[in-house]
């Protein structure tokens, strides 16, 4: 079923679209609202007959008004061009929301889809390839959620969340699809979780009932950030978490042994996955960097890599966040001599917004803190979720004394306090925002306290996080970001790192996934730099199947459903397209009720219609106009002579032609929403 047929088949009430540009002489708008049963039939119905199609000229635009009556008689009677160019934004569909996006197939691969002639055969009789496929995190940031099919056996390698997008009003966050997986639920023999950041574990609560509750395998701090967050989900089934390390190999199934393999990231218990199949065997990196001097970490073995590319790598799957940037990523010792020369010279209240998960930022705040005889507050529910968890485990360490809680701030002297806060992205209900606001209880900025910015700017926060600079600024606050001095390292390898890992693992064919599409492509072309040939770089998109046999790879013609599913509040999935759009049409041009008492034998208005409006006009401003709407409803129902009274079809042509008339008068398209009642 395509795109187009699905939104028909779940239509929302009351959405209007507008029609096509050879419709627009014939109406101006149309709402998409009909009955979903049959429409009544039988004598006295009135039944929509569409508008005529416009003649077209030869090259290709609609004739001229002389050639087109009905388009003059529609034409406005004043405003001259001014009401023209508004006909023809009128005319123009809406910006589709992201769930609507539809992204085709990646055209650099169009020779490899379907299975390839030489092996048609042998794939109809056995299908002995190894199956990967991507459920979230191609061509995205976030929800990242991978398969390794073989035969029977299934093996999923992290259940991330994404945060919503701009035109996604009300959504808290957005998790994978699994319907490929719920089918095959008896089939998946274990869960890995790479690391504890929420765009790699953050949907576990949501999808391990969906899924079967299937054997947990992560490392000891992600178990436990796991653990902590399924506190929060009485209702749900114990989970079955198994601790590994690095070093370890786990047999699941019959044909996958995996061995797990320590990776530097900006937290504690980064692991990457070596995979050993049948075909070959198959390496996903997790998300890694390689830092020679990590803070409160071991660096990466390269010994052990270089081990692995001797055994030989079929695939690579391979972090490509950081693919743009050129160079090595940066040490955290050099973020750490950094952050001092700030210590050094602060001043007042010292505030610092970071990731409540950057476990290894922290404990240097921690140590900077205590160096410099500061004590230490953490504000924000997650940060100080993690902290007791890190604290338990041994990550995060400090002297006795050295934390204090918020309401004990006021006993220190301003110059002797870290507070390390959550909202560096300028999250509106975060700590730094509330604090920022003076809505916080305890926290009262001063002019000469310094505030730091130790994290980056994740895309699509540029706009909340300069807000929250400028009103810093605007305090007399000294302000700090990593733009300013190497302040904050990102946990993603840089394009030497990338070039390095290549090198070491020597993979056939190369996967770039955990980034953009931009990014991937990046990734692809130093994997080519570095001797990997163009058709075996593999820049796939999520739901797609890749086979892969030892010697070539091919995308299955079939594909996994991969469209958003989206969380609001308790509900999972059960907000999609029909709902999102409602949404967008309320928040950009509001909604207008009208409401009108009818009488069902004489088909008469029994008092002027009521009319509620919110988000579109201030009614009591905007007298003329409803007056206007007013009589317009009256007519359309007086002049319907039809009995029994056809209830629907008055709806439909007061939504049409008083939306038509709003737009005229406005220029904007509010949500219409007729309600006759039968009095």
């Amino acid at each position: 079923m395509t795109e187009k047929e699905e939104l028909k088949k779940d239509q929302p009430a009351f959405v209007a679209e507008p029609l096509t540009s050879q419709q627009q002489p014939h109406a101006q708008f149309v709402a998409t609202q009909r009955p979903r049963g049959r429409r009544p039939s039988g004598p006295g119905v009135r039944r929509y007959v569409p508008p005529p199609p416009v003649p077209r000229t030869q090259s290709g635009g609609t004739r001229p008004d002389s050639a087109n009556p009905q388009a003059k008689q529609d034409a406005p009677r004043s405003g001259g061009q001014r009401k023209s160019r508004s006909r023809a934004r009128f005319s123009e569909p809406r910006a589709k929301i992201s769930t609507q996006r539809y992204l085709p197939p990646t055209p650099i691969h169009e020779g490899k889809i379907g299975t390839p002639k030489e092996l048609v055969t042998q794939f109809a009789q056995e299908d002995n390839t190894l199956k990967i496929i991507a459920l979230g995190g191609l061509g995205e940031i976030g929800k990242n959620m991978y398969v390794l099919e073989y035969k029977d056996d299934i093996v999923v390698i992290d259940a991330g969340i994404m945060f919503p997008e701009d035109n996604m009003p009300g959504i808290d966050f957005v998790i994978p699809n699994t319907k490929y997986l719920e089918d095959r639920k008896d089939r998946i023999r274990g869960l890995i979780l790479t690391h504890g950041h929420q765009d790699h574990v953050g949907a576990v609560p949501y999808l391990q009932q969906r899924l079967g509750n299937p054997d947990i395998y992560t490392a000891q701090l992600t178990r436990g950030i796991v653990l902590k967050r399924h506190t929060e989900f009485p209702n749900a089934p114990k989970l079955n978490i198994h601790n590994v390390k690095s070093g370890d190999v786990v047999k699941l199934g019959d044909y996958f042994e995996i061995e797990f393999f320590h990776m530097n990231h900006n937290i504690p218990d980064d692991l990457g996955v070596l995979a050993r199949t049948p075909v070959g065997n198959v390496i996903h990196t997790a998300d890694f960097k390689f830092d020679a001097n990590p803070v409160n970490d071991v660096p990466v073995n390269f010994d052990v890599l270089r081990k692995f590319g001797d055994e030989g790598v079929l695939a690579l799957l391979c972090d490509s966040t950081d693919a743009e940037t050129v160079g090595h990523s940066i040490s955290e010792a050099t973020i750490y001599e950094n952050l001092e020369v700030i210590f050094k010279e602060a001043t007042g209240t010292m505030f610092v917004g970071t990731f409540s998960s950057m476990i290894n930022r922290i404990q240097q705040l921690i140590q900077l803190s205590e160096k410099y005889g500061r004590k230490v507050i953490f504000d924000g529910y997650s940060l100080k979720s993690n902290i007791e968890i890190a604290k338990e485990l041994g990550y995060i360490k400090m002297h006795k004394g050295t934390q204090i809680s918020m309401d004990q701030i006021d006993n220190y002297p301003r110059e002797k306090v870290t507070v390390i806060a959550t909202g560096a992205q300028g999250e509106e209900n975060a700590s730094l925002m509330r604090i920022v606001n003076r809505e916080h209880r305890h926290v009262v900025l001063k002019k000469g306290d310094t505030v730091i910015f130790s994290s980056s700017v994740v895309p699509g926060n540029e706009r909340s996080v300069q807000r929250l600079k400028d009103m810093l600024y605007r305090t007399g606050l000294k302000v700090f970001h990593y733009k300013m001095m190497d302040i904050h390292a990102g946990g993603h390898a840089r394009q030497e790192d990338l070039k390095e890992i290549i090198e070491l693992l020597r993979p056939k064919f190369l996967m770039p996934i955990h980034g953009q599409y931009s990014m991937m492509i990046t990734l692809g072309k130093i994997g080519q730099e570095k001797g990997i040939p163009e058709e075996n770089v593999i820049v796939a998109d999520n739901g797609q199947i890749i086979h892969f046999t030892p010697d070539q790879w091919w995308i299955d013609k079939q594909t996994a459903p991969s469209n958003f599913v989206m969380v609001d509040g308790l509900g999972i999935g059960d907000i999609g397209n029909v709902v999102l759009r409602d949404r967008q049409v309320l928040a950009e041009d509001g909604m207008f009720v009208i409401i009108a008492l009818v009488d069902p034998r004489t088909g008469q208005v029994n008092r002027s219609p009521d009319i509620i409006s919110r988000g579109f006009v201030y009614l009591k401003e905007q007298k003329e106009l409803l007056a206007q709407v007013r009589k317009q409803v009256r007519r359309i129902i007086e002049s319907d002579k039809a009995r029994p009274m056809n209830v629907q079809y008055l709806k439909d042509q007061i939504r049409d032609e008083v939306g038509r008339f709003l737009f005229q008068k406005t220029e904007r398209r509010p949500m219409v929403l007729p309600v006759i009642i039968e009095t």
